[in-house]
């Protein structure tokens, strides 16, 4: 009985958790940050105010609750082994292209451009939270490619940027300036696939 109490008032919170980052997102994109008050998001996510300021003590708290679950992963903590370079990258390309597809990630880009002006620091969180440390699994991974012999990278930064570049700029980047662009799934899978195979021609080792 100990331990049904914990798992249950866990599933609550986490719950009203959700809630109140999706009100905070959709008041964000509605109001702009500044105007956007906990109370009012307290409100919207149908939550006390206690509920909110004992979850996030802060609006850039809040936001960063936002960054961090828009790039996270069910497996981000199962990066791909070395040794099979078109395999790794596949797997590390289609977990990229699903992040961009989601709706939120349209989203918290969105309200970052629109406060850049005034809230530098919103961008400085979306870079360092979320967009750099998938970022870095990218590179780690060609690194530890590159310690297995399985490819040649002298800059693995660059050789990051050149692989996620060619993912984004066909998946995400029309999605979030054009109205109602659409990209099919068979679409984004054979971009993922293009790309792993333009790194792999330039960077792998063979004979």
């Amino acid at each position: 009985m100990s331990k049904v109490v914990p798992t249950y008032h866990q599933r609550v919170a986490q719950e009203k958790r959700a809630l109140i980052v999706a009100a905070a997102t959709a008041l964000f994109l509605e109001l702009g940050y500044d105007r956007t008050s906990l109370a009012r998001i307290a409100e919207s996510s149908g939550v006390s105010r206690a509920t909110l300021f004992k979850q996030f003590p802060s609006k850039a708290a809040l936001f960063d609750a936002i960054v961090t679950e828009s790039w996270s992963t069910a497996d981000e903590e199962d990066p791909p082994p070395a040794g099979n370079v078109v395999g790794g990258l596949g797997v590390l390309g289609r977990r990229y292209a699903q992040l961009l597809g989601r709706a939120q990630m349209t989203d918290l880009f969105r309200i970052v451009i629109a406060e850049l002006p005034r809230f530098p620091e919103l961008a400085h969180a979306q870079f360092s939270r979320g967009k750099m440390p998938y970022f870095e699994s990218v590179r780690s991974y060609l690194l530890a490619e590159h310690e297995a012999g399985t490819v040649r990278v002298e800059d693995v930064d660059l050789a990051a940027t050149q692989f996620l570049g060619m993912i984004s700029n066909y998946v995400f980047w029309p999605t979030l300036l054009v109205p109602g662009w659409e990209v099919s799934a068979e679409r984004v899978a054979q971009v993922v696939d293009e790309a792993v195979r333009t790194v792999a021609a330039r960077y792998a080792v063979t004979g």
